[in-house]
């Protein structure tokens, strides 16, 4: 296993999988789109916001890290079995959506603390320098930023998703105690 695997510590056990075959685009769902997300780690840890929040759908552009690599699927925890997972897909791919696009800017667009995501939505998660193409940006509806009152110039892109993914999730949460 230690040939095999790229962990320290592999665990003495191992199996093949057949990946989900290919779903049709999902023009209703609520959806995450990855434009340029280069980072394993980051893209993992999305999805594992996203499966979290409600989010059924990851819709990954040309540029972003393979979803089915091995350090996203660690990250992941096991968020891939609940999601439909697109990958290499161009932004006129997104035509099918028929969910608002909502793009994420550092230093753009309403503060996500005065106007949630409307649920269900298509957020837009951009790479991790550039943040999300100008194009992009261009076709969204609405275009959020997170406020950081501490002075960062800005967030790590899965925390950002994090954030956002929730504040949409929670918006349309009917306002009864969570805990019930």
């Amino acid at each position: 296993m230690a040939g095999l695997s790229a962990l320290e510590s592999p665990a003495p056990v191992a199996f093949v999988l057949k990946l989900p075959p290919s779903a049709a685009l999902q023009a209703h769902a609520p959806s995450v789109v990855l434009d340029r997300v280069q980072d394993a780690g980051n893209v993992g840890s999305i999805l594992r916001s996203a499966a979290a929040f409600g989010f059924r759908q990851v819709l990954a552009l040309k540029g972003t890290a393979a979803l089915w690599s091995p350090k996203v699927l660690r990250a992941g925890m096991g968020a891939h079995f609940g999601l439909q997972l697109h990958e290499g897909l161009a932004a006129a791919d997104l035509d099918g959506l028929r969910v608002p696009l909502v793009a994420t800017s550092s230093h753009e667009g309403e503060f996500l603390h005065r106007r949630a995501p409307p649920f269900p939505c298509a957020l837009v998660m951009g790479h991790e320098g550039q943040g999300v193409d100008a194009a992009l940006m261009a076709r969204a509806a609405t275009l959020v930023r997170i406020a950081q009152p501490g002075g960062e110039e800005s967030l790590n892109v899965a925390a950002a998703a994090a954030i956002c993914l929730h504040a949409a999730a929670a918006a349309a949460l009917p306002a009864v105690d969570p805990g019930r």
